[in-house]
This record gives structure tokens, C-alpha cells and sequence, in this order.
């Protein structure tokens, strides 16, 4: 082959090469993988409060004594605290003492753009503290979908109690919409901003408006406390002593005689204290007159009356 005619092919190759075969995959080469720099959450794995330690599973990196979820896992709080969960750039989700959520980042957003929380758990209360944006946050139980949009500030708190009643408080403020809708039959409802309501038997179709107990984490319950911290701070009265024994049979308590010592004296030796039964009385010795102490001159006649059968 000529040089020349050499040379076009040549070029001819790789133009094609660049235009239908090499440039599609020098684009795939080249294509950045999308990653989310920042974790979807950040849990504490130590506490201060015996038993209040929190356990995560799922895709997750420990330092520092704090688990980074990165797409997804799962929080279990202690059976005697809550746990307070980070949430990068957002905000903040309180997961109730013995409840279990599972956390995940919506994989369907545009790369670019702050994901969706996912929020489920089938018992206990939680308690979010974030910021909503474009794409909404949802919170899944067993009755219900229920959907945080923004923008705005949520501040909702979410109980799930027996038989299916699921508590739902949005406060006052710049508080975002929160729909709820049925998994069963698709029913809807709004829980308005500074509304907090009580959805019976996991129906949107019972409803008590301005439910009185509050939908948050409840009192931790604390057992096995002796001498209760409001005790020793003195904001509790002390518990009353319990009675002697002696004093529930129905017996006087036995007290012992005060001690008073005087200077120059001999501390007096207290006298012991009786029993509680009293012992039988003993016989009482026969009373005989009192003899007179006879002298030395006594005696001595005394023995001479005795030799000569005086006595």
C-alpha cells in the first residue's frame, strides 16, 4: 500500500475511533461517581445513663466513639435514655428511649441536590428537629405515610401507642405541611401547623383534634434507685423511717435512759435494759429477823453458853 494512501487510512480510523467508539467510552472514564460527602446522620455510642447506650447497625463507620450512617442503617435507643441523633446540615432527630428507626437517604434525587430523609419505626416515639427542603421527608409506620414538606422548620413528634393510635403533633411557627395517608386505603389527612392530633385504631377516618397528651418522648423510668438524686437535692421529702418490730407487735420500743455527766463526777455505767418478754418472777426468800452484829466479847460468852448448854 502506498505511504499516502497509508497515511488517510490511518486517520481515517481514528477518526472513527473517536467519534463512535472511543468517545463513549473515554466519557464513561471520565464520568465522576456521585458520593455523598457527609454522612446522613452521626449517633453517640456512650452514655452516661446506665443502660442509655444506643446500638446502630447498617453501612456505617465508628470513631470517636460515635457512628456515621452513610445511606442507610438503623438506631436502637437504650431502655433508659434517649438517643440524640445528628443530623449533618440539617438538623437534629430524637429517637425515644427502646425504639427502634431505621434511616435512609432517598437515592431517587438529582445528583446535586440534599436528599430525602426516611424515617421508619413500628413502636415508640420520635421527635425531629430539621430543616425540610425541596425534596420532603417521610416517616413510615405500620398505618401510616406520613409526609414533612418544605420548605420550612419541622418540629414533629410522632408517637405510636396500642392499637394502632398514632399521636401527630406539628407546633406553631414556620412549621411545614405534614400529610398523613392511610397505607390501606389511601385516605388522607393535613395535620395543620400548631395542631396536634390522635389517629385511633390507625385510621385517618378517627380522629380526636387537640389530642391533651403529648406525642414526644415520655418520662424515662428509672429503676433501681435507692436514694433518688430530687431526694438528695432536697427538692423531695425523704421517705418516713420504717417502725421497729417491736413497735408493730403492738410493744413499746425499749429507750435508753439518757447519759448526763457532770464535771468533777464519775460517768455513771447505765443500767442494762430489759428484756421485751420479762422472765418469771422468782420465789421470794423466806424473811428472817435481822441478826445484830455481836463484838469480839460476844462471841466469847456465846462460846462458853454453848459448852455449858446455855443455848
Amino acid at each position: 500500500m502506498p505511504a499516502p494512501l497509508r497515511a488517510d487510512t490511518t486517520r481515517i480510523l481514528w477518526a472513527i475511533c473517536v467519534l463512535g467508539l472511543c468517545l463513549p467510552l473515554a466519557a464513561q472514564t471520565a464520568a465522576p461517581v456521585v458520593t455523598h460527602s457527609s454522612p446522613i446522620a452521626i449517633v453517640p455510642l456512650e452514655s452516661a445513663t446506665p443502660g442509655g447506650a444506643a446500638t446502630v447497625t447498617g453501612a456505617l463507620q465508628v470513631t470517636g466513639g460515635k457512628a456515621l450512617i452513610a445511606a442507610s442503617g438503623a438506631v436502637t435507643a437504650g431502655l433508659a435514655a434517649n438517643t440524640d441523633v445528628a443530623l449533618p446540615q440539617r438538623g437534629s432527630l430524637r429517637v425515644c428511649a427502646a425504639t427502634t428507626v431505621k434511616l435512609a437517604a432517598d437515592a431517587s434525587v438529582p445528583s446535586g441536590d440534599q436528599p430525602g430523609l426516611m424515617i421508619a419505626f413500628d413502636h415508640g416515639a420520635i421527635e425531629a428537629s430539621f430543616s425540610a427542603g425541596t425534596n420532603a421527608d417521610t416517616v413510615l409506620t405500620p398505618d401510616f405515610r406520613i409526609l414533612i414538606g418544605g420548605p420550612g422548620a419541622a418540629h414533629v413528634k410522632i408517637r405510636l401507642a396500642d392499637h394502632g393510635d398514632t399521636c401527630v403533633d406539628n407546633p406553631a411557627g414556620n412549621a411545614p405541611y405534614v400529610l398523613v395517608t392511610s397505607v390501606f386505603d389511601g385516605s388522607l389527612y393535613r395535620v395543620q401547623p400548631g395542631q396536634r392530633v390522635m389517629f385511633q385504631h390507625g385510621s385517618v377516618q378517627e380522629v380526636v383534634d387537640q389530642e391533651r397528651e403529648p406525642c414526644g418522648c415520655p418520662p424515662v423510668q428509672v429503676q433501681g434507685n435507692d436514694f433518688p438524686l430530687a431526694q438528695s437535692a432536697g427538692l423531695a421529702p425523704l421517705a418516713e423511717p420504717k417502725p421497729s418490730p417491736a413497735a408493730q407487735n403492738g410493744k413499746p420500743a425499749i429507750e435508753a435512759p439518757p447519759l448526763v455527766h457532770n464535771a468533777g463526777e464519775a460517768a455513771p455505767v447505765p443500767e442494762p435494759a430489759a428484756a421485751s418478754t420479762p422472765a418469771p418472777p422468782a420465789a421470794a426468800p423466806a424473811q428472817t429477823a435481822p441478826q445484830k452484829k455481836r463484838g469480839f466479847f460476844g462471841r466469847i460468852g456465846g462460846f462458853f453458853r454453848r459448852i455449858f448448854g446455855a443455848e
